[in-house]
């Protein structure tokens, strides 16, 4: 029976990784290893050539590339709580979220410059969406409106006969 502490690892596909270095160890062939862990024999070839030129450690997990985020975690925080709290309460005139809305927020708070667009990735990522506001005439009566839909507009339609054919008139 083997009492050795299972190994940890920084997520599945590392462990992945290890296992196929693991069975090149025992004598598996590289297609047998893919098919047993369902992945291209390619990608077997370049896990097990590079354990074999830099060692067992360059089969860890590397951190993505690119920069590093400018808002941390704690801003993130801070700013889905500000986000709750409304666009009336940061100084906005109307309850609506906006791309622009909320780039300013985070411009006035963090002293971050995000683009709109951006920060519309950053609200799906924080489990919101932008919204666009309804732009409607300030002079907008609704009631005359539906009223001129229930009177007028049939008599300006055009009518049709049973047969199709547009009637004159």
């Amino acid at each position: 029976m083997n009492t050795a502490e299972p190994k940890s690892f920084g997520s599945w596909r590392e462990g992945r990784r290890h296992r196929a270095w693991d069975l090149h160890q025992q004598g598996w062939t590289q297609s047998r290893i893919a098919d047993a862990l369902g992945v291209t024999q390619g990608a077997v070839s370049q896990w097990l050539k590079r354990a074999t030129h830099d060692g067992i450690e360059a089969l860890r997990d590397h951190p993505a590339p690119g920069p590093h985020p400018l808002m941390t975690p704690d801003h993130r925080t801070l700013l889905v709580s500000l986000l709750e709290q409304g666009a009336e309460a940061s100084g906005f005139r109307g309850e609506v979220w906006t791309r622009r809305r909320v780039a300013h927020l985070i411009r006035d708070q963090f002293g971050i410059s995000y683009h709109p667009t951006h920060v519309g990735r950053l609200l799906r990522q924080l489990g919101w969406s932008p919204q666009r506001p309804l732009v409607r005439a300030t002079q907008r009566d609704d009631a005359a409106i539906a009223a001129w839909y229930a009177e007028r507009w049939p008599a300006l339609k055009k009518r049709r006969n049973t047969n199709g054919e547009r009637l004159s008139g």
